[in-house]
């Protein structure tokens, strides 16, 4: 490991609390891409190595929640191609262009996804997506994947967080229903990403194994949390993310 005790303790830390975070609301990397460049890890690395944490990590709780919920794959696989080519176009852009520009379009963005959670007390509640019929279920599911992948690929922080809130609004699911679908798209976009990051060298593989391991067990115990707690804790989480990365965001355009 390239950091001293104290550092690599920390950056532990941090991922195992963002790998709980992300299996419940999205948003992990607000807290693991700070602790990263915290620690000294070269900025050219982050994330890519990011990536590969997560992507370790999200495979866990993606399968947790499959198990409990029991959602077709099948009828999903669409949805999970446009996200997928969403990621790796997404994630070439970004070793193109400076993704500073999306910034503004997040502060408007946050502030509207957390009116929605909100503005209505049963955002989430019940799962009303048997009213949409099959295809046009499939059809809004690769609407929401491809942007939302794309914008993992690009940038990333809160991308779970936005999948789950698209599917819950635009989708018709509860919360944990969108939340299990996020994960998997979530899960399909990192690999993505992650091999767009690979191809360009652009990650630290003893970091990223070692912190895999931690985010292993943070999605661990956070999809076991989800699936039993469901939207009363989903719900104030994703809230908090939103607010977060808000915060976040607005500093980085200020400061």
């Amino acid at each position: 490991m390239p950091f001293g005790p104290g550092a690599t303790l920390f950056l532990a830390a941090c991922v195992f609390f963002a790998g709980v975070v992300d299996a419940l609301a999205g948003g992990g990397g607000l807290i693991t891409l700070p602790a990263y460049l915290a620690v000294g890890l070269d900025p050219a690395l982050i994330l890519g190595t990011n990536k590969l944490a997560s992507f370790l990590g999200t495979t866990v709780s993606t399968l947790r929640y499959q198990r409990a919920l029991k959602f077709s794959v099948k009828d999903f696989l669409p949805v999970i191609a446009a996200s997928a080519l969403g990621a790796w176009l997404g994630a070439r852009a970004a070793l193109l262009v400076d993704p500073s520009w999306i910034r503004p379009l997040l502060l408007v963005a946050l502030p509207v996804a957390a009116w929605l959670l909100w503005s209505r007390r049963d955002f989430g509640a019940a799962d009303r997506s048997g009213g949409l019929s099959a295809a046009e279920r499939g059809r809004r599911g690769v609407l929401i994947a491809a942007p939302i992948g794309a914008y993992d690929g690009f940038f990333g922080p809160g991308t779970g967080t936005f999948f789950a809130i698209a599917f819950t609004r635009w989708g018709r699911h509860d919360l944990l229903g969108a939340t299990a679908r996020a994960k998997t798209l979530n899960l399909v976009s990192n690999f993505s990403a992650l091999y767009a990051f690979m191809w360009a060298g652009r990650l630290n593989w003893e970091v990223g194994l070692a912190m895999g391991t931690l985010s292993i067990a943070g999605h661990w115990v956070g999809s076991h949390l989800g699936v039993t707690r469901g939207a009363a804790l989903i719900r104030p989480l994703v809230a908090l993310v939103c607010a977060g990365l808000f915060a976040k965001v607005l500093c980085d355009a200020l400061l």
